[in-house]
């Protein structure tokens, strides 16, 4: 288990972290987000033992970080942000030295370095050195320096930044991966990941944690759960389309796209209103290319509860 109790840094007359309690159970996948300087880096590094905290407490597995930080790191595979990494040294070389680092010998070593080579697909790489490599590599070369040790616990901070779409679902599929028998942290901004690979969610703002759901869960909390956008074959339509959809008792809200001849229809208290669309779409005639049941926005939910 990750635990947090009241864990707070000040830097001088800057708080950057305040009060943050919060406990990661086996088989949860975090995602700690917030805007850029909310704290999730600060958060992280303490947990990592990177960063002393100013006051409160945080152990891995029951190690406590500050007073018994090596049996603390033992149980943790940690990769910070952007992954620094000795980029003169080849891949294999560098691989073997976190190896030393983390005490692996004999058939454990061997096996453990074949392990994250094959895992993470860097045996094409492995005689290059670090600085030569893709932004998609070097972050395998640090989650293979995460994992090395097998560890019960990753915090893997902003593990997608700066990839290309192709490769943020190569190393979505690693953590998913990985996620079936570790505890993960993910420090992101990225909306996305929290849907792509998140049990919950917890969003931290100006150092303070201000929701703690599953991604559902906080889903819910959108003006948009359970809106339905209709989208019309014959633009021509939409003025009575609109007319129509805004006299349902339980529609609130409706917003209209000209430029794709679409609406959407906001209900009232999250009240379900798709069988109300649907009836009245054929009952006028609308003749719809797409009719859609939305979840709730994450980025509506994240701007309203950060802002």
């Amino acid at each position: 288990m990750i635990k947090t109790e009241h864990l707070t840094k000040h830097y001088g007359t800057l708080t950057a972290v305040e009060d943050v309690t919060f406990q990661v159970g086996p088989g949860e996948v975090l995602g700690f987000l917030g805007p850029n300087g909310a704290g999730k880096t600060t958060t992280m590094r303490m947990l990592a033992g990177f960063v002393t905290p100013t006051a409160g407490t945080a152990s891995i597995c029951g190690h406590d970080v500050e007073t018994a930080p090596l049996a603390a790191k033992a149980a943790l595979g940690y990769l910070p942000e952007g992954a620094p990494s000795y980029g003169e040294m080849t891949v294999r070389r560098f691989l073997a030295f976190i190896a030393d680092l983390r005490g692996l010998e004999g058939a454990r070593r061997a096996a453990r370095l074949s392990h994250v080579i094959g895992h993470l697909q860097l045996e094409g790489v492995l005689e290059q050195s670090i600085e030569t490599l893709s932004k998609g590599f070097r972050r395998r070369v640090g989650l293979a320096q995460a994992i090395m040790h097998d560890p019960p616990v990753l915090i893997l901070d902003e593990p997608t930044d700066g990839l290309d779409p192709n490769q943020k679902h190569e190393v979505r599929t690693l953590i998913n991966d990985m996620a079936r028998d570790k505890i993960i942290v993910i420090s992101t901004h990225i909306l996305e990941e929290v849907d792509a690979v998140c049990t919950r969610a917890i969003i931290i703002s100006q150092g303070r944690i201000v929701a703690d759901d599953t991604p559902a869960g906080l889903a819910a909390r959108s003006r948009y759960h359970n809106a339905v956008s209709m989208q019309l074959e014959q633009p021509a339509q939409l003025p009575a389309a609109r007319a129509a959809v805004e006299a349902l008792p339980a529609v609130a809200q409706v917003e209209v796209s000209e430029r794709d001849a679409r609406l959407t229809a906001l209900p009232k208290a999250g009240t379900p209103i798709l069988p109300a669309l649907s009836e009245l779409a054929a009952r006028s005639g609308l003749k719809l290319k797409e009719l859609h049941l939305e979840s709730g926005r994450l980025d509506e939910v994240f701007r309203t509860i950060t802002s």
